[in-house]
């Protein structure tokens, strides 16, 4: 059965809107393309690369999307840091296209979709994801679409929601985030209707699509116990800083796309709240507003609700079009979008030179900033400290990192300098390990002195990680230990090593 719902009243300007949606769409991804191999790789995209080297449907921390696009990169690129973020920057585009989309389906002109895509372009948080290799990058897109979609499907029901249903699944082997938004649609259908939308056998063959996508994930975390959640339970508890960060939640929703842009979307949460016009989409409203107080009671990140922007701003498009229709209101606009557009260049694109970020606000406003630089050094240090060991102990050496990123840099330069094999009992690094029972002398970073002396009888002080700009990131000042004389087997210390978040 399908359902036939009056759309909102269309605009009479001209009707075609693609040349300008995909001309912006296609800017977009260039201009991330064009910064893309400034700076150096970030500790995930790392972690990625080698993630991806070890194909899996399922890691401890994550679904196996973003490692197949690094390793998909690896082959169609190689080493290239450009060629790992053409897939972030395509998304990126797209992200933008669907946002002008959506506002087309609101009834919105030419004018109107046009302004959607272009707030949506030069957000913060698009460009905060749209550089590098990221789950959020792509969960972001998923969102967008997956809104586009939802908005066809309760509108018009039939076959669309069969897409629906194979999008979502999709977007479940990337981040199982988005099964959230999802089912806050759904109690915002059923808060405020269309309920009669739901009344179709094409939903339970949408839910199925999407198991069925998904189902290869979940039945590897059934068979590794669930890690997923432990990961879960972690970040809530403050793994990731959330603890501190939850506060943040509601007004960081002010700066997720800018602070001169948010009228768009607070115009585009009103409309959706009470424009008949829209009503059919009311849920959408309803679903921001329990995301928002879910994430905050249960220690999100404040940019968990980065997707529901692009449909918040397609939504406040078209009012800000006709509140604008004086030269002067027009204009405070366009300043708006310039002022956005700078301020987002400036802080989430790799646009100042690293040696000059510690004398700017970047990273104290962007931390992933600072963990794009320094690797190449961070490798180089512990290349010198491997060099100097007794040449006869290079065989039966090995680094152990604290976290991911470390070894994740040791795996992806060993291919430029001589490098001991890296080992991690960090998230996913832990199952592909520990080193062999061989193993007789480490290079560790990333831990405490005390902790090293757990487990080895000699602990030497070799080197200190310096990224040669001296700026103040995780790694900057780390001691690079060489450990000894190991005082329990690798299988009993991996299970106090292993640590999730």
């Amino acid at each position: 059965m399908t359902t036939s719902r009056s759309r909102p009243t269309p605009s009479r300007e001209p009707t075609v809107v693609w040349p300008w949606l995909g001309g912006l769409a296609l800017l977009v991804s260039l201009v991330l393309l064009a910064t893309a191999g400034r700076y150096g790789y970030h500790r995930d995209e790392l972690y990625f690369v080698r993630a991806g080297q070890e194909p899996a449907f399922g890691y401890v921390d994550q679904p196996p999307l973003t490692p197949l696009f690094a390793r998909a990169a690896a082959e169609l690129f190689g080493e290239s840091l450009v060629g790992l973020r053409v897939f972030s920057a395509v998304a990126a585009g797209l992200i933008v296209l669907c946002t002008g989309l959506i506002a087309r389906e609101f009834g919105a002109g030419r004018t109107a979709a046009v302004l959607a895509a272009a707030c949506m372009s030069v957000s913060a948080c698009l460009a905060a994801v749209g550089h590098l290799l990221s789950t959020s990058t792509f969960d972001l897109l998923a969102w967008t679409v997956l809104s586009w979609l939802l908005v066809r499907a309760l509108r018009d029901g039939g076959p669309t929601w069969l897409l629906v249903g194979v999008v979502a699944g999709i977007a479940l082997q990337n981040k199982v985030l988005v099964a959230i938004f999802l089912l806050a649609v759904f109690v915002g259908v059923l808060a405020t209707g269309p309920r009669s939308a739901l009344r179709t056998a094409w939903i339970p063959v949408s839910m199925l699509a999407a198991v069925a996508v998904w189902s290869p994930y979940l039945i590897w975390q059934a068979g590794h116990g669930w890690p997923q959640l432990e990961l879960s339970t972690a970040i809530a508890a403050g793994s990731s800083g959330t603890s501190e960060s939850r506060w943040l939640i509601l007004p960081f929703q002010l700066v997720m796309v800018s602070i001169w842009l948010a009228p768009v979307w607070i115009a585009g949460l009103w409309r959706l709240t009470y424009d008949p016009t829209v009503r059919t989409y009311r849920a959408f409203a309803v679903a921001y507003a329990l995301l928002a107080i879910l994430f905050l009671v249960t220690g999100g990140k404040p940019y968990y609700l980065a997707g529901m922007f692009p449909i918040l701003l397609a939504a406040g498009a078209a009012p800000v079009v006709r509140w604008a229709h004086t030269r002067l209101r027009a204009g405070l606009v366009g300043v708006a979008l310039a002022l956005s557009a700078v301020t987002s260049a400036f802080l989430f694109l790799p646009l100042v030179p690293a040696e000059d970020l510690r004398e700017t606000p970047v990273v104290a406003l962007n931390y992933d900033a600072g963990e794009t630089v320094g690797w190449p050094e961070f490798a180089a240090t512990v290349a010198d400290v491997y060099a100097a060991l007794p040449a006869f102990e290079h065989p039966d050496t090995v680094f152990l990192g604290g976290n991911y990123g470390e070894a994740g840099a040791i795996d992806l330069y060993s291919s430029h300098v001589v490098l001991p094999p890296a080992y991690s009992g960090h998230n996913s690094y832990a199952s592909w390990g520990p080193p062999p029972e061989s193993t007789r002398t480490v290079i560790a970073v990333g831990f405490d002195e005390s902790v090293l002396r757990r487990w080895f009888g000699s602990v030497t002080p070799a080197a200190r990680v310096d990224n040669d700009v001296d700026l103040d990131n995780d790694e900057q000042g780390e001691t690079i230990w060489v450990c000894r004389d190991r005082t329990s087997s690798w299988d009993e210390m991996w299970l106090r090593l292993q640590t999730i978040g």
